[in-house]
């Protein structure tokens, strides 16, 4: 009997422990499968999700992912990814292996989505939201160039340009791309008033890409920042036209499964802000362009795309009298001037590519992209101003005097490429290399002088003849060819079983030789993401690599003054400047209030050689055409975006940067160096509707060096007062018809209205020198635009 009772005992023991181990087993199971959108091409970085048990994982390149989950009576799996809708699926009692399909539509076939996660940033390249860049305040129309003026290590000093620096670099250090194709601005342009209308037609941008440094190595031979914008294939019709006290646009996009195409016309006139500038006169400034996108799909295998641009830019200008007064409150002066003649600016510039594609395979393609673009510029200018500079404490005249500027300007460019792209896609692999020759033919005529008759004698002085301040003579051309090329790798992978880290490790390197100076670069670049297993709401990025600046025309002018006289010539020594990049990176997503953020920070260190020395007045860039500094730029950006109100995106960022250079024995601040910056870009509604939209966008930076005209970097001794600015719009919905029930042609209409510079602040762009007479100069401030008011209409069919 104990017998039979010890073996009932050891068969109960037995039978419990199998039981046990049968229900540990069963406790979890393995999730495996792709997420692919409409198309039913994968979705890589979406995000698949258990919010009960804590449990995430991304796909990868070819949009697979592995998840494991504990077993329940039910278990909810969300999949998202920034611009398609969310989707959930509910597997009841789930174990052993379950492999899965999701396909997510795209917001584009949705009435409204909600999105609730961002697509996290694995490389050195952010991905701006497109929708941000809508209903903002703008002196300029050019919705992008605005967006990126307000991002973190990003500064900009004058309302009216388009253009911008990037942690201590020149304007001609920023690369951009239209569908992979490098484009060019204009020349001749030395004021933020001559600026047209960007090349970027934000009603045709579906993406946009921008990088502060550290950039992969497909960007191009440029040391600051890399900015790679796509054209959208809208996928039916779309359409909308805007109107406001600065200009007009119109935009038709049209799409079905073989054949997509967009169309833009877009006109600016900033006379009416021009108006509130010191210079009185007549300003007739009239922009206009016209840019196509078409991309037909004969077949799974072919893709043809076509982008054509038209642009044709007049500024004319007679002024006739200005007044401003400056200094301190216990020593203020007046500068009254009344001018004779007039300026006229041409700036006829066109723009066109053409690319065909072959897709191999599924995971396979090369494209082969044709690009040209002419421009034609003519900057011609006869003014002249007779002065008065008074001391209003005293109220006495302490300065007269008579300037002469004068300027015949002409520059024609070609530049014509051909470059040959392929890719190949795997698992956790995506390789991509390209080849691209250009043709670059620039051919300029220059003439400039200035006379200035100050307190009764001729600047500078001389007994025996009259000598003029500054003038200037160029007349040189330049045939050449360039041969760039690049190869790199973005891979992908996990470690870990149950709590997985992710990796994305970019690397590459990129090349170029140009025929003029028989120089040939190299630089290797390389960067790294980690989403750490202990908080996958965690980014670490870092990233290093060698980037040049290829000299282009503008560095290879070298002036050589003889007798008062400035001759330009052009250095066939003339070397690429080198600068290598240091940056560590840490982003956090997190909600507060159920309301999606990111926070982002950003250190950097740019060490630089080969430097080309340069002077900025306004827009307009002067270089010494020779390499003869080293130098540096270091610093940190901050950046928090997010929901601060619900359903709208608003964000702040705050810079810190030193940036200096070795000039001889010196170490002086380059042109660039501004040490802080804060921005905010901020949007919400009007309290109980959301018909009323309102954007405030404020801009605090800190003042850039300058000194005298025509003299050296080691002059400028003295910094600008800090920029300030405030922008805000207000925007009305008075038509919401996204669903069509109501029957009209409209789908929204917009009535808006901006107040620009809301509390009128003078901000410096640049300085005109005078002479008292006590031989004693005096910095006069060229102050930008003042308070405007900006009405606006737009229909959206």
């Amino acid at each position: 009997m104990e017998t039979r009772k010890r073996i009932y005992y050891i068969f109960i023991l037995l039978a419990t422990a199998l039981t046990a181990c049968t229900g540990i087993s069963a406790q979890s199971f393995t999730l495996t499968g792709r997420v692919v959108d409409e198309e039913n091409n994968p979705i890589e970085l979406a995000t698949v999700a258990c919010v009960e048990q804590g449990k995430v994982s991304i796909t990868n390149l070819r949009g697979n992912f592995t998840i494991t989950l504990k077993s329940t009576d039910s278990v909810v799996v969300r999949f998202s990814m920034i611009g398609y809708s969310t989707r959930k699926r509910v597997f009841k009692k789930p174990s052993g292996k379950l492999n899965i399909e999701m396909r997510l539509p795209s917001m584009s076939a949705l009435g409204e989505v909600v999105v609730t996660e961002k697509r996290r940033q694995t490389t050195a390249t952010q991905q701006l939201d497109v929708k941000d860049m809508k209903d903002t305040p703008s002196a300029t129309g050019n919705a992008v160039e605005d967006m990126i003026q307000q991002q973190a290590g990003v500064s900009t000093h004058n309302e009216l340009s388009s253009q911008y620096n990037v942690r201590g670099g020149s304007f001609d250090e920023n690369s951009v791309y239209i569908n992979n194709v490098e484009i060019y601005r204009p020349l001749l342009i030395r004021s933020g008033q001559q600026e047209g209308l960007s090349i970027i037609n934000s009603n045709m941008v579906e993406s946009i890409g921008f990088s502060t440094g550290g950039f992969e190595s497909k960007y191009g031979d440029k040391m600051s920042s890399a900015l790679d914008i796509k054209y959208k294939k809208p996928k039916a019709f779309e359409a909308n036209i805007a109107t406001s006290m600065l200009g007009a646009s119109a935009y038709l996009g049209y799409g079905n499964k073989k054949l997509s195409m967009t169309h833009g016309i877009r006109y600016k006139t900033n006379r009416y802000l021009l108006g509130s500038l010191d210079t009185k006169g007549e300003y007739r400034p009239n922009f206009l362009d016209y840019q196509t996108y078409i991309s037909y799909i004969p077949n799974k295998r072919w893709n043809i795309d076509f982008i054509g641009n038209i642009s044709e830019n007049h500024y004319n200008f007679k002024p006739t009298d200005r007044e401003t007064s400056f200094g301190t409150m216990e020593n203020v002066k007046t500068f009254k001037v009344y001018f004779d003649g007039k300026e006229k600016d041409i700036f006829r510039t066109l723009f066109g590519t053409v690319g065909l594609t072959y897709n191999i395979s599924d995971s396979t393609k090369v494209a082969l992209i044709a690009s040209a673009f002419h421009t034609k510029e003519q900057e011609t200018y006869d003014i002249q101003g007779q002065y008065w500079l008074n001391d209003t404490q005293e109220d006495a005249n302490i300065g007269v005097g008579t300037y002469m500027e004068h300027a015949r300007n002409y520059l024609s460019a070609n530049m014509k490429s051909i470059k040959l792209i392929a890719s190949h896609q795997t698992k956790h692999h995506f390789i991509e290399g390209a080849l691209t020759y250009k043709l670059e033919n620039v051919d300029e005529n220059s003439r400039e002088y200035e006379m200035r008759d100050s307190s009764g004698y001729s600047i500078p002085h001389n007994p025996n003849r009259l000598d003029l301040i500054y003038s200037l003579t160029s007349n040189n051309k330049i045939k050449s060819n360039r041969l760039e090329g690049y190869i790199q790798d973005t891979y992908r992978f996990s470690t870990g079983l149950d709590k997985q880290t992710y990796y994305t490790l970019n690397y590459g390197m990129r090349f170029s030789r140009w025929s003029y100076n028989k120089e040939l670069i190299v630089s290797p670049r390389a960067s790294l993401a980690i989403i750490p297993a202990f908080n996958q709401d965690i980014t670490f990025r870092f990233a290093t690599g060698l980037y040049y600046q290829a000299p282009f025309f503008k560095e290879l002018r070298d002036t050589t003054t003889i007798n008062g006289k400035t001759q330009v010539i052009l250095n066939r020594n003339i070397k690429s400047q080198r600068s290598i990049h240091f940056v560590a990176a840490f982003d956090y997503r997190f909600k507060m209030k159920e309301r999606p953020y990111k926070f982002t920070a950003e250190a950097y260190y740019k060490l630089m050689h080969n430097l080309i020395p340069y002077n900025v007045n306004n827009v307009k860039i002067t270089y010494y055409g020779q390499n003869i500094s080293n130098g540096y730029a270091t610093g940190i950006d901050f950046k928090l975006y997010g929901e601060f109100v619900p359903g709208t995106d608003s964000w702040v960022t705050f810079s810190l940067m030193s940036t200096k250079q070795k000039l001889g024995n010196i170490w002086i601040p380059m042109p660039t160096d501004q040490r802080y910056a804060v921005n905010l870009h901020f949007t919400d509604y009007f309290p109980g509707t959301d018909r009323w939209k309102m954007t405030l966008r404020l801009a605090f930076a800190d003042g850039l060096p300058f000194g005298p005209p025509h003299r050296g970097l080691e002059y400028q001794n003295f910094r600008a007062p800090a920029y300030k600015r405030a922008d805000i719009g207000m925007s009305y919905r008075a038509l919401n018809n996204d669903d069509r029930k109501k029957k009209t042609a409209f789908k929204n209409i917009w009535l808006g209205i901006d107040c620009l510079n809301l509390f009128g602040i003078s901000n410096i762009n640049s300085y005109y020198w005078v002479t008292d007479v006590t031989n004693q100069q005096y910095a006069v401030p060229n102050y930008l635009t003042g308070r405007q008011i900006n009405g606006s209409v737009i229909m959206e069919f």
